[in-house]
């Protein structure tokens, strides 16, 4: 089993800065494995509105993707340990949602929900302006 556990997110000024952090721990790394070898995503969900892909990235972080309503703003990113990381740049109140990462063991790159195995508990961005 892999749990996935995010950090970071807060309240910030329209045009301001935050870096979201998901990191993964359980059963499927004590015998080595790391999260590097999990696709992981993040997506969004505003208040009455549906989950959305907001950035997605390879197990080996060399392919990304991202929405086009964040693209240029936002960075997918991974380290080789267990934590990907999404900084988000020049936010816009119209960012505001809650933001959950998610992981799957695969090898491509995912922009579909439906295609994640496991999800974070999700952490609010909230955006004045």
């Amino acid at each position: 089993q892999v749990h996935v556990v995010q950090s970071g997110g807060g309240l910030v000024q329209a045009g301001g800065s935050l870096r979201l952090s998901c990191a993964a721990s359980g059963r499927a790394f004590i015998s080595g494995a790391t999260f590097s070898a999990y696709a992981t995503g993040w997506f969004r969900q505003a208040p009455g509105k549906e989950r959305l892909f907001v950035a997605a990235i390879s197990w080996s972080g060399g392919s990304t993707n991202y929405a086009d309503s964040v693209k240029g703003r936002f960075t997918i990113s991974r380290d080789m340990q267990n934590t990907v990381y999404l900084e988000m740049n020049n936010l816009k109140p119209e960012d505001t949602a809650v933001y959950y990462c998610a992981a799957v063991d695969g090898s491509y790159i995912y922009t579909d929900e439906k295609d994640y195995d496991y999800w974070g508990q999700g952490t609010q961005v909230t955006v004045s302006s």
